[in-house]
């Protein structure tokens, strides 16, 4: 019985102290990593969702040039889409699967998963100050909420409650909500696009391919034919460059700005907003001289409240590995 007792203490022990594998899988590109035992994070790769058919191929490659004696125990999973249920189907990538059959699958004790944003939520609060580059005045309320969102392949939204001595993290699809527009020639912007989407959400501009749609539209508005460009294209801004390049990307950040303001007021977020994602930090000078701040606090009777809420770029890559952390027990 004694032995039998110590056996089970030792796989007990070696479970505990094997990885656990992190993915942050968005619809452009999964990255994933292990977390060790000791806290240290190995072994980062990030492939190209596009050159898989699903996820399982995605992990097969990943694990495969893992070494046997660290296969991951567990797993926690970010994904850039609702998680609804046992079901995941993601919005702006073609990868479905089941949760209880991957985990059974590849014989993981736990698999852990939620909205990508809310694993970006979840590590705000061990973020580190050179982690953050500050935009504007403010500063925030001790343990009040805290709102995260950031424009890349698509548009991210999620809030952070501190409650019963814990943070908790609020998932939900604000990128979807309908875009407003703050003057006459930002409302041109989304007839055009009406045309061709019918309902306008925030995502259709605040993302990359938004970027896109906002430049082809100012083109039409200037009555010239738009070139084929991507968005670190549009945002290469330089002298001489394509006016509407350069009026494109303004006009992005100031209408980042109002939406930002717009989630900040929802979720009562005095703890700061932070902005994340792949677009921003690439561009993080011009950002800093941009609208954006002044369209955040642009709020009419509530402008001194809105002055008050700090904003952030998170410049830090991965934070959802951080949210992801604390999904686990041990």
């Amino acid at each position: 019985m004694a032995q039998r007792g110590a056996r089970w203490q030792r796989t007990r022990l070696k479970t505990m102290r094997a990885p656990r594998l992190l993915a942050d899988i968005g619809a452009t590109n999964v990255h994933f990593a292990l977390w060790q035992w000791n806290g240290e994070i190995t072994r980062p790769q990030s492939l190209r969702n596009l050159d898989y058919d699903n996820i399982v191929d995605a992990l097969d490659v990943y694990l495969g040039g893992v070494p046997s004696d660290e296969l991951p125990t567990a797993a926690a999973f970010a994904i850039a889409a609702p998680v609804i249920d046992d079901r995941v189907q993601m919005i702006n990538a073609p990868w479905h699967f089941s949760i209880s059959a991957l985990q059974k699958q590849y014989g993981w004790t736990a698999l852990h998963t939620l909205n990508d944003f809310a694993a970006n939520a979840l590590g705000v609060p061990a973020l580190k100050a050179d982690d953050v580059v500050k935009i504007g005045d403010g500063a925030p309320v001790d343990g009040a909420t805290i709102a995260v969102l950031g424009p890349g392949t698509g548009l991210g939204v999620a809030g952070l409650v501190r409650c019963g001595g814990k943070w908790t993290a609020i998932a939900g699809e604000g990128g979807h909500a309908t875009l407003a527009p703050m003057d006459s020639r930002e409302a041109a912007i989304i007839d055009i696009l009406r045309r061709q989407y019918a309902h306008v959400s925030a995502e259709r501009v605040l993302s990359g391919p938004g970027l896109v749609n906002l430049y082809d539209s100012l083109c039409e508005l200037a009555g010239k034919p738009a070139a084929p460009l991507t968005p670190d294209r549009i945002t290469d801004l330089y002298p001489g460059c394509d006016p509407q390049c350069r009026e494109a990307v303004m006009m992005f950040f100031g209408m980042l700005g109002t939406f930002a303001g717009s989630v900040a007021i929802t979720f009562g977020a005095q703890g700061g907003v932070y902005v994340m994602g792949g677009i921003i930090p690439q561009v993080l000078g011009t950002f800093m001289q941009s609208s954006f701040r002044e369209r955040f606090e642009f709020r009419g009777r509530y402008r001194r409240y809105m002055e008050a809420i700090p904003t952030y770029v998170v410049t830090r890559p991965n934070v959802a590995f951080l949210g992801l952390q604390t999904l686990f027990d041990d």
